[in-house]
């Protein structure tokens, strides 16, 4: 659509006031993600940056917005402490332009293939992580580096905190934090209407600066001094095989994130849809600037769309404008930063863990489906006793196995009473349970009508098929009335029955 003074008016009164939206909730959480994954403050902003002017201006998706992600956190951790901060461009670099790549070659849609409980359960997994490492920064203590050592040892930590004044006052500023998160959807309407995450964070900054408590605030340099571009010697790690499981982890985790978050944010909205290829290709781009920065890795991230979406955006003006927003903040108002204290991002983190575990939603599913479930247990677990990218390789291995348990399944449920007997067959009935299903059918002995019920069966082949009709056949031989309820799709295949 060409630009005129209409369309202009309407980015005025709708995108702008949205921009200034996300931007505000933006701030704390780039600042936040990029302290805990052990790199400055500026280059989470600077991804942000690039997430909204470069990322932002691409075609793909008009309203989901781009920028570093809590989901990333763990693994830009392990990336930094494994390589060093200075090899952290590089990968991202490299990552960014295997996401143009695959973008180009139309593969955006696959990332859909993925099942949802592997993706669910590297989000819990994630959150996990994520809460047992900021915790310790609440408690003004140092984590272990890995999940389970921090998750075993807290509560000693959390008994050390109370007994010592810095971790009183960092405690009491993540709780803080966390009590205005948690309780911000019941303010006011008028209230309500600022970023819950950008008052819980000034709220703790005012705080510490007016009662003087012990709190650690954020570092803060200049902004070019935080800008590490990748050089010679960062090229040379491509040469290691070591580093390019990280570079395939940080190109498909962030691809499957923001392809995920794009499907949720068109569920908010009646604009244009994703253009999954296209978006795939934005964000491809966006982390190869944001790479040859030295900045952080980014993805589309579901808390500023929604924003966005909430605020009333309607064009990608929107997101371009918040990254406009974010580097003006960066080099005007950098001393800001300073105020903040680092319980309270530790906080807005934990907070942002806590919703990714969704603790109500996981005991959702398993009511409703136990074996996703278990999928979904499997890939949480493999992430926090190992690392993200084994811990997802553990819950496709799952995945995998429990297709293979649905696709051989077959279960026969009989009703035998004087009256009748009713055989109704569950699953799959293949040729790899056909033994099985034999040896079910020679343990029924009717004395009277005969109801064969297939309708709950999702597939039958031919090996199971004659099987079923040789055995409806035998009874109708004795004399006994026989009558069959076919499979869905499969009368032709049952009509013999």
């Amino acid at each position: 659509m060409p630009w005129n003074a209409t369309r202009v008016r309407a980015v005025l009164r709708t995108d702008l006031p949205a921009s200034i939206t996300v931007f505000l909730v933006a701030v704390p959480l780039c600042v936040g993600v990029s302290v805990a994954s052990g790199a400055p403050a500026e280059l989470g902003l600077v991804t942000g940056i690039v997430g909204g002017l470069v990322a932002g201006a691409l075609p793909g998706s008009s309203l989901q917005v781009s920028g570093p992600a809590a989901g990333l956190t763990v693994l830009v951790h392990s990336a930094v402490t494994t390589h060093g901060l200075p090899a952290l461009g590089i990968i991202v670099l490299t990552a960014g332009l295997l996401q143009v790549l695959l973008g180009l070659l139309r593969l955006g849609r696959w990332f859909r293939a993925v099942s949802s409980s592997v993706v669910e359960g590297m989000l819990s997994g994630i959150g996990l992580v994520l809460i047992a490492s900021q915790a310790y920064v609440l408690l003004a203590d140092a984590s272990h580096g890995e999940a389970l050592a921090d998750l075993a040892q807290l509560p000693g930590a959390a008994l050390r905190a109370v007994g010592t004044a810095p971790g009183r006052a960092s405690l009491a500023v993540g709780a803080g934090v966390l009590a205005v998160l948690a309780l911000w959807k019941r303010a006011p309407r008028r209230l309500a209407a600022l970023p819950g995450p950008l008052v819980a964070v000034a709220l703790a900054a005012a705080a510490v600066r007016l009662l003087h408590l012990p709190v650690p605030t954020v570092g803060v340099g200049g902004l070019l001094g935080a800008l590490q571009p990748p050089g010679v010697d960062q090229l040379a790690l491509l040469a290691r095989a070591g580093i390019w499981g990280t570079v395939l982890a940080f190109a498909l985790i962030a691809s499957a994130e923001s392809l995920f978050s794009a499907s949720a944010v068109d569920h908010m909205h009646a604009g244009p849809r994703t253009r999954y290829n296209r978006e795939l290709v934005a964000q491809g781009i966006g982390n190869t600037v944001a790479g040859a920065l030295g900045a952080l890795p980014m993805t589309a991230v579901i808390v500023r769309s929604a924003a966005n979406v909430q605020a009333g955006a309607r064009t990608k003006a929107a997101r371009v404008l918040h990254g406009g927003w974010l580097l003006l903040f960066t080099l005007a108002l950098p001393g800001l930063l300073e105020l903040v204290p680092l319980a309270a991002l530790a906080a807005l983190l934990v907070h942002a863990g806590a919703k990714l575990l969704a603790p109500r939603a996981r005991l959702r599913l398993w009511r409703t489906d136990r074996s996703e479930a278990l999928v979904l247990t499997a890939t949480t677990l493999g992430i926090v006793t190992t690392n993200l990218l084994e811990g997802v390789a553990v819950g496709l291995v799952a995945a995998l196995a429990k297709t293979a348990w649905d696709v051989t399944h077959i279960r026969l449920q009989v009703e035998q009473t004087p009256a009748a007997t009713v055989v109704r067959v569950h699953g799959n009935a293949t040729f790899l349970k056909l033994p099985a299903l034999v040896d079910r059918l020679e343990e029924v002995s009717p004395t009277g009508p005969v109801e064969l019920d297939l309708s709950a069966l999702t597939h039958l082949d031919t090996a199971c098929r004659q099987a079923l009709t040789a055995w409806a056949e035998q009874h109708r031989r004795r004399g006994l009335p026989v009558t069959v309820t076919p499979a869905p799709g499969t009368s032709r295949l049952v009509k013999a029955v």
